[in-house]
């Protein structure tokens, strides 16, 4: 408790926090991109129940990562080595992940593009409901891993990184909704943002191979992207306006 009260006295601290608020939120846009895709699928009372569940036990596991801080840090030791490249688990994890996002991205585009409902019937609800969540909790955590290194190299104080933790998520949770639906109301958004998520994992990909691409470059490619799809949006509201 002492410790607490000197920290919510100690500038630096909070300093500390607001940086790793906006840090944590920064790196999980490619992760709201995912939920928000992933939960579009569903009806819309089981889209928001997948989120706050999906989301709720990330945070758990979030916060577990941080309080055991001092093993996330040994993720980067290396494992073995291939061709003179070495590997760690915070490697391996991100090809895992990569790989998925761009199956799970293909997939989705091979669907939209040439729907075939009748070859592939759809799984039961609850077992669409269960992978939903499944697939959430999982990708979160890989995407956690590289800001929750970067925390600990931030701040020695693991109650700073939890709270810096919990307000991302919490701000996740907030923006996922609105985000699923303005993806609902707009077909062409989910090619767009598909394609986001083929560049995230093939990023993830390279990550893990030891090929660093600045997330500055892809966040720009992303809202150059949007900006595009935006005005695309207007002339076609336009266009449907009738004539005066």
């Amino acid at each position: 408790m002492d410790n607490l009260l000197a920290l919510a006295v100690d500038p630096s601290a909070w300093l500390a926090l607001v940086a790793l608020i906006a840090m944590e939120i920064v790196l999980g846009i490619d992760n709201l991109v995912f939920v928000a895709i992933l939960s579009s699928t569903l009806p819309a009372a089981q889209a928001a129940k997948a989120r706050r569940i999906g989301l709720g036990l990330s945070l758990i596991f979030r916060v577990l990562l941080v309080a055991g801080a001092a093993y996330v840090v040994h993720l980067t030791t290396p494992l073995f080595a291939v061709f003179g490249e070495e590997f760690s688990w915070r490697d391996l994890i991100l090809i895992a992940g990569g790989l998925f996002l761009v199956f799970k991205a293909t997939t989705e585009i091979h669907h939209n593009v040439e729907p075939d409902d009748n070859a592939h019937p759809a799984p039961p609800k609850a077992r669409r409901f269960t992978a939903t969540v499944g697939q959430i909790v999982l990708l979160d955590l890989v995407f956690s891993i590289d800001s929750i290194i970067t925390a600990v190299g931030m701040t020695d104080h693991v109650a700073i990184m939890i709270i810096a933790v919990i307000a991302a998520v919490a701000a996740m949770l907030v923006a996922a909704g609105p985000l699923a639906k303005f993806i609902q109301r707009n077909p062409t958004i989910v090619m767009l943002a598909l394609g986001f998520l083929l560049l995230i994992g093939t990023a993830l990909i390279a990550d893990g191979f030891g090929f660093h691409l600045p997330k500055g470059y892809i966040y720009t490619a992303m809202a150059f992207s949007g900006a595009v799809e935006g005005l695309n949006m207007l002339a076609r509201k336009r266009r449907k306006r009738p004539p005066e």
